[in-house]
């Protein structure tokens, strides 16, 4: 069996030049040892302690650590704790809001996710199903007869999907630890509850260094070219719905669950997205929950450029099409799951969904790359800007207020039980500062 180098150096290469780091003089070298069948296993390992070995060019313009203390040193102004104005009610109401609202996103996206948008597009012409108003049809041949229970006319609950999941695992952890979770008790819980074959790229790898007794942080650098893509950011939710209103919480809880798995970008994705999904409970400006969500990420990062670019981008062009291009033009050039490029189709989402949400999930999901992340995301957090009385039956009544999963024990899920359980939470760790 070879080497995890071999596979992962090409990755590794990538995310090297993405962070900043020279690597003219290793590219050539690791680019003629994977031509060469014949090269042996420790040049590989070799070539990859180089890399790691890299630092940032002292031209790369941004600042980007991965360490709480300085990644807080670098935010701008920011409203740290919102004052709440609902009742206990309507707060119970957003919070399923945002588990509906999410499990609908994702499920639109289900089912061309790691498309691009011209193919989504081409396929929908062909069935008849532009503009899309509803959710993606079935046509044998081209969508995987295991995806036909997440199409139009065919869904009966939500299937199972990672993005999911995660929301899960991330509220078992909290009602074991509570407020003060730790990246060790996240991972305990991944070991504990999360098939390690239902884990994909930074989550699969972390899991992977886990068994091998390499902890947090270590565990999010130790031979993963995947740390800076979107499995964090995915993560996110659970940790806002838990802090209505408190986004610096919130931002601190999803560093927890980060930094298991991710370092940099990839950490800075959920702080941001959690950090957004709290404040949207006490505000309905979605500039403001994105200015909120910025304000808890480095200010001189390159996803927070992104997101700046996206919103004025959309605040320039009425046409989401035309925000996407401009999107794709500067950011394309990221892997199609990476977290940066796919932030900025959220944001671009939220723009252009603020009081809509079918056109929220729709124009993120018709937008392509992680399809299902996206569609879920901006899902979540319009459903907590929302409410889930205000959302459209057509998108989540035919969810039947069930979602499967492979988390251990919680296979199949009430809906409304998992946002009674939030709300429980939420209640506690609010009450803890107050």
């Amino acid at each position: 069996m070879a080497v995890v180098e071999r596979y992962l150096i090409q990755p590794e290469l990538v995310q090297r030049r993405e962070e900043g780091c020279d690597v003219s003089q290793l590219e050539p070298k690791i680019l003629a040892a994977l031509e060469d069948e014949s090269t042996r296993d420790h040049i590989f390992v070799e070539l990859y302690n180089e890399l790691n070995e890299l630092n940032p060019d002292s031209s790369f313009p941004y600042n980007e650590p991965s360490e709480l203390d300085a990644i807080r040193a670098l935010r701008s102004d920011g409203p740290r704790r919102m004052t709440l104005k609902d009742s206990e009610q309507v707060l119970r109401d957003r919070i399923y809001g945002g588990w509906l609202g999410r499990a609908a996103g994702c499920l639109l996206g289900k089912p061309v996710e790691g498309w691009l948008r011209e193919r989504i597009d081409e396929y929908l012409s062909d069935t008849n199903a532009l503009p899309l108003d509803d959710y993606i049809p079935f046509r044998e041949g081209t969508i995987n007869e295991y995806l036909k229970s997440s199409t139009r006319g065919n869904i009966e609950f939500m299937a199972r999907d990672d993005d999911m999941d995660y929301p899960i695992l991330g509220l078992i952890a909290l009602e074991r630890h509570g407020s003060q979770l730790s990246p060790r008790d996240m991972a305990n819980t991944w070991l504990s509850y999360m098939p390690f074959n239902m884990l994909y790229t930074a989550e699969n790898v972390a899991y992977r260094n886990f068994v091998n007794r390499c902890w947090p942080p270590e565990s999010a650098n130790w031979r993963n070219p995947f740390r800076e893509w979107i499995g964090a950011q995915i993560r996110a939710d659970i940790f806002g719905y838990v802090t209505p209103g408190w986004p610096e919480k919130a931002a601190e809880l999803a560093y927890q669950d980060a930094c298991i798995s991710h370092v940099k970008n990839g950490i800075y994705g959920e702080m941001f997205m959690a950090a957004m999904i709290a404040a949207s409970f006490a505000t309905d400006d979605i500039r403001q929950i994105i200015d909120i969500g910025l304000s808890e990420i480095p200010a001189n990062c390159r996803l927070a450029e992104a997101v700046h670019d996206t919103v004025a981008w959309c605040t320039e062009f009425d046409d989401w099409e035309l925000v996407w291009d401009r999107i794709s033009e500067k950011y394309g050039h990221y892997h199609r799951v990476h977290t940066i490029n796919n932030a900025a189709l959220v944001v671009m989402g939220l723009m252009f969904g603020t009081t809509n949400y079918e056109h929220g999930i729709v124009f993120t999901v018709r937008g392509g790359w992680d399809t299902d992340c996206n569609g879920a995301t901006v899902g979540s957090i319009l459903g907590t800007k929302m409410g889930a009385e205000a959302l459209p039956e057509k998108w989540v009544g035919v969810l039947s207020n069930r979602l499967m999963s492979v988390v251990r024990d919680f296979n199949d899920n009430q809906i409304s039980d998992l946002a009674d359980r939030t709300f429980q939470m939420a209640m506690s760790i609010t009450s803890e500062a107050n």
